[in-house]
């Protein structure tokens, strides 16, 4: 029977994490079927042999791929799970998409059906996400998530286009949308997504608690300095307003975001961005166009 939901798992170096996300997504209590498509990206520390391990036990729910080193796309020269994620999303075979990294986890097994009885409810819809907690785990403990930045039950493109606040193991998303070839070398992969798939729709968020964040130095965004951030946006900001369609007010605040991510990490670094062309390559895609949106900004 084809799964009405797809759950995407990257995970990397997830060897003390992976189990507890993957029993967090198989305790799911659901009137529909659903798959769990797990890319598994040649990790060095015992992780795949979980996966491999998980695979075999439960044949019917999850569909293991393991990826190679050699196919890891690095943006800014940097290695990333871009490849990885890209192939899971290749894979699905589902109405919708749910996402969850190989070291967070569900905590409501009713997460799935919470979040389908309410897209199959309300096709104007696009997206569909929910509150998290944070697991501190350098504390290791459980915190409120005082992270992400809180917006109406209801937002639109105009909304998200001021930033992120969609957690990944959070979000379900309509399968109706594809992925342009620049998306992978957007360094902010969940948020470019959103962007790439929520078109004219809008977005829900549920006021739930069903998943954990988890927090932690090396971690993929918050194992990043501030100026590291910075740039990442940046250039992720930069890519969508290049070339998604975006209406008035959503082209508006995206770049009067950017305008203001440039003046603070001029002032934070003293970066002047018309300096140096290696410097140009690595945060801008296309300079000319980030040039003219500069110009254009000031008049």
């Amino acid at each position: 029977m084809k799964p009405l939901v797809s759950v995407s798992v990257v995970t990397y170096n997830h060897k003390n994490y992976i189990a507890q996300c993957l029993d967090g997504i198989l305790m799911q209590k659901t009137s529909f079927p659903f798959e769990i498509i797990l890319g598994e990206d040649a990790s060095n520390d015992g992780t795949r042999a979980i996966c491999k391990a998980y695979a075999e036990k439960f044949p019917d729910k999850i569909r293991l791929f393991l990826r190679s080193r050699k196919d890891v796309i690095k943006i800014n020269g940097n290695p990333t799970g871009r490849f990885n994620m890209l192939e899971n999303i290749k894979a699905v075979k589902g109405k919708y998409i749910a996402l969850c990294e190989g070291d967070d986890y569900w905590s409501d097994p009713l997460k799935l059906q919470k979040q389908v009885d309410f897209l199959e409810a309300n096709t104007d819809y696009g997206i569909c996400f929910h509150k998290i907690s944070v697991f501190n785990q350098n504390k290791r403990m459980l915190e409120q998530d005082v992270i992400t930045r809180s917006v109406p039950e209801t937002t639109t493109i105009t909304e998200l286009a001021k930033g992120n606040y969609i957690h990944t193991p959070s979000v379900m998303l309509r399968n109706d949308f594809k992925i342009p070839h620049w998306f992978k070398k957007s360094p902010l992969g969940d948020w470019t997504l959103y962007m790439i798939a929520i078109q004219d729709r809008k977005i829900k968020k549920l006021e739930d608690v069903m998943a954990v964040y988890r927090q932690q130095d090396n971690g993929v965004w918050s194992g990043k300095s501030r100026k590291k951030r910075m740039l990442m946006t940046l250039k992720s900001f930069t890519l969508v307003y290049e070339n998604v369609g975006l209406d008035t007010v959503a082209h508006e605040n995206l770049k009067r975001e950017i305008k203001q991510l440039k003046a603070a990490f001029k002032k934070s670094y003293g970066f002047k961005f018309n300096l140096k062309d290696k410097l140009k390559k690595i945060i801008y895609p296309s300079y000319r166009s980030i040039k003219s949106l500069i110009k254009s900004s000031k008049d």
